[in-house]
């Protein structure tokens, strides 16, 4: 992996812990989905325009459906996170699901697309995700599945972090195909993807649409938070994938757990410092690794 495709990742990283502390704050739902969606595709509007308007016209069924594919993965990614979210702790949902996708991702793309992971990329990838572990709390997890007055909301959280840890790997290996393999833009990827979200949203939104006019008005911050950073920072990992292996860029993505330990309390609690600053050495040794041994 190449300076430029760290620096991409790198800056990723950072837009997805924002986006996830904005998220988290909001305590929404799929009325919340919507609300970013729909913000995201207004305001990506212009650069989508201007990128596109050449280029989508020749698109055919492989790029439509791999594009309309993404949303829907998208879609149910996004409703599943902030369903754990609201389930569990965000500190055993969030290392959950950021440990498990890439080892998912890397792991089917080597088989998928052909890549190669050195021995020492693979140990890059356990490192990071031996670090996100720590960040998250490491032991302090088992302590807390210890706890009769915990265990469940432990439980629940390892499973939806799990479901949204699959669908993560499910989405990043979609659009790395859209743009590694049919050489679509990473930008109108990402943005037809969230133009697709409306439709398949509103019907299931129907019945609450009473409720909109005033959540709207408590959560419409945070929607604008992710509508900007989220699009932001998966078009910068995707043009790192079009750079560098996914085996390698996916796992790389996790630096956001660093970012988000920084972020201070919000995202994650500050406790076990000793073990997130470990594993935060665990993460840059990592990605060190992967840079040296992904090709």
């Amino acid at each position: 992996m190449d300076g430029t495709a760290l620096a991409l990742v790198v800056a990723a990283a950072l837009c997805h812990a924002v986006w996830n502390v904005a998220a988290k704050g909001a305590g929404g739902d799929m009325r919340f989905a919507l609300f970013t969606a729909t913000l995201a595709s207004a305001l990506w509007l212009p650069i989508a325009l201007w990128i596109g308007w050449s280029v989508v016209g020749e698109w055919g069924v492989a790029e439509w459906g791999i594009v309309a594919a993404s949303a829907l993965i998208h879609v149910s990614y996004f409703v599943t996170l902030l369903r754990g979210y609201r389930a569990a702790d965000l500190t055993v949902v969030y290392p959950v699901a950021r440990g498990t996708a890439p080892l998912l991702a890397a792991l089917c793309a080597l088989l998928l697309f052909g890549e190669r992971l050195s021995a020492l990329g693979a140990l890059g990838v356990l490192a990071i995700i031996a670090g996100v572990f720590l960040i998250a709390g490491g032991p302090g997890l088992f302590r807390a599945a210890r706890d009769p007055t915990s265990q469940r909301r432990v439980r629940l959280g390892i499973g939806w972090g799990a479901a949204t840890g699959v669908q993560i790997a499910c989405y990043t290996l979609v659009d790395s195909f859209a743009v590694k393999v049919l050489l679509l833009s990473p930008i109108l990827v990402d943005y037809f993807g969230n133009l697709l979200r409306l439709p398949l949203l509103a019907p299931l939104l129907w019945r609450e649409r009473q409720t909109l006019p005033a959540l709207w008005r408590t959560q419409w911050r945070a929607a604008l938070t992710v509508a900007v950073l989220g699009p932001a920072g998966y078009v910068l990992a995707l043009f790192a994938m079009q750079r560098a292996p996914v085996s390698a860029v996916a796992p790389a993505r996790e630096m956001s757990m660093l970012f988000a330990a920084l972020l201070g309390g919000t995202l994650l609690r500050e406790t076990d410092m000793a073990a997130r600053l470990v594993g935060a050495v665990f993460i840059a040794i990592g990605v060190a690794a992967l840079v040296r041994g992904a090709s």
